[in-house]
């Protein structure tokens, strides 16, 4: 039997570029090489792809250091990988593919939509889920849509944040958040961009940070509680939650330099919640996923209110991280699926949803 031809494209244009390598490694550590001829298509943070020719050189990025041949997917429906050297070009055929790109460019739908174009299969969120769950704005649409219970939130734009506007910015924020307040870049991943502002000052500083990532700012009132994440599977109504994990940040909330920096953050998979609350944070996590059309996997994040015990949902993440400290590959073993059998389900299912 001829192998499967599966590229698997990492790196990308976003401030996810050094988790996102490290993630596609630990992915094309656990596939069956027998069964799989795997091609690595490299996208360095200035958006140029190239062949990856050694595994071991994805997750400390070391493959940056040697780009020899462009690897480019053609739109066209030939699923052609075009390779381009001072040689000339090549091309090779792609039967299937894993984007392990995290953040803007890679999860967002762009991808998506290229591989869709080109009729390539691919594994996880569709281009218009993908989008959605990339943008923290419109997520928090559909859950007001669907009655899920999340912080109260403020959009801004970063022309709102110039200097001879933003004081006037500033105070209608103010007229409808208390103090301390979340400022979010609405489409930046990995916490990257969050800052928490205790007053006006810091509040200025978010702002103009968060227009420095994105222009579409999301300010969300603070939520005391714990920070509990859910790891969603499948698709439609087979869809299902594998298990639940907690996150214990070692920062006043779990930041960029918190989650990957910072050895004292801790994640601890099916922690003890009070009675029915594991269950209620399965059902609304399924929910979500539903709503926003997720396909293949996403990791649904909430927080426990304090005192309260309130489910309140935070965000999605449409591919979440595979490193070592990654909340969703945990869950998913934990609940008795390991890496090697879900990835290759996965691209099983996207044969189902891309019958070419």
């Amino acid at each position: 039997m001829d192998k499967i031809r599966l590229a698997i494209i990492f790196g990308g244009q976003s401030s996810e570029h050094d988790v996102s390598c490290i993630s596609a490694s630990t992915v094309a550590g656990v596939l069956d090489k027998t069964k799989y001829d795997i091609t690595y298509i490299g996208i360095t943070s200035d958006g140029h792809w190239y062949l990856v020719e050694d595994e071991k050189l994805i997750a400390d990025k070391s493959w940056e250091a040697n780009l020899k041949t462009k690897a480019i997917i053609s739109p066209d429906t030939d699923r052609s990988l075009i390779l381009i050297n001072e040689n000339g070009f090549t091309e090779k055929k792609i039967d299937v593919v894993i984007p392990i790109l995290h953040g803007l460019f890679g999860e967002d739908g762009t991808i998506q939509g290229l591989l869709e174009m080109a009729h390539i299969p691919y594994i996880g969120c569709g281009h218009l889920s993908s989008a959605i769950t990339m943008d923290k704005f419109f997520t928090k649409i559909i859950a007001d849509s669907i009655g899920v219970a999340q912080a109260k939130y403020t959009g801004v734009r970063d022309y709102e944040v110039k200097d001879d506007i933003i004081e006037k910015t500033v105070e209608i924020i103010e007229a409808e958040r208390d103090y301390p307040m979340f400022v979010k870049p609405s489409c930046a991943g990995s916490s990257f961009g969050i800052t928490k502002a205790h007053d006006r000052k810091e509040l200025i500083e978010g702002l103009k940070l968060a227009a420095d990532n994105d222009s579409k700012i999301l300010i969300e009132e603070a939520i005391n509680g714990r920070e509990i994440e859910c790891a969603v599977f499948g698709y439609g109504d087979n869809a299902f939650a594998a298990g639940v994990g907690e996150i214990k940040a070692a920062a006043e909330f779990y930041d960029f330099d918190a989650k990957y920096n910072n050895a004292d953050s801790l994640t601890i998979v099916n922690p003890e919640l009070p009675d029915g609350k594991a269950e209620e944070i399965k059902e609304t996590a399924v929910a979500i996923y539903r709503a926003c059309d997720c396909f293949g996997f996403s990791r649904v994040d909430f927080f426990l209110e304090e005192g309260t015990n309130r489910v309140v949902f935070n965000e999605i993440n449409a591919i979440p991280g595979h490193t070592s400290i990654s909340m969703y590959p945990m869950i998913m073993k934990s609940a008795g699926y390991e890496m090697k059998d879900y990835i290759e389900k996965m691209i099983e299912m996207a044969y189902e949803r891309h019958d070419y």
